[in-house]
C-alpha cells in the first residue's frame, strides 16, 4: 500500500480537490479522503488542502504552484490509489 506521506514542497501553493458527492466516478476520490486526507494533513499541517463537493461534476484535482501557476488533473473513475498517485504527481512537479 503507498504512503499517504506526501510532503509538499515550497513549490506548491494549494491543492483543490473537486469530487461528487454521489457519482460512481467520484468513488475512488471519495474513498482517498476517507483513507489518506488525515495522514496527509498530519505531515503538512500549514498546507491548505481544499476539497470542494459539487453535484454532478467530473472528479478532479487542481495545483496551484509559485506565481499563480495552476494545473490539473482527471481523477474520474480512479481508485484511491490512483488517486494518491496523481496528488504524488503533482507535489513533485
Amino acid at each position: 500500500m503507498a504512503s499517504a506521506a506526501v510532503r509538499f514542497g515550497k513549490h506548491l501553493r494549494e491543492l483543490r480537490i473537486h469530487l461528487c458527492q454521489t457519482s460512481p466516478a467520484s468513488k475512488g476520490v471519495r474513498d482517498f479522503i476517507e483513507k489518506h486526507y488525515v495522514e496527509m494533513k498530519k505531515h503538512n499541517p500549514k498546507f491548505p488542502i481544499l476539497v470542494r463537493e459539487c453535484s454532478e461534476i467530473q472528479p478532479k484535482v487542481y495545483a496551484r504552484f509559485e506565481f499563480g501557476k495552476e494545473t490539473s488533473l482527471p481523477l474520474s473513475n480512479m481508485d484511491s490509489q490512483q488517486v494518491l498517485r496523481a496528488v504524488e504527481s503533482l507535489a513533485r512537479r
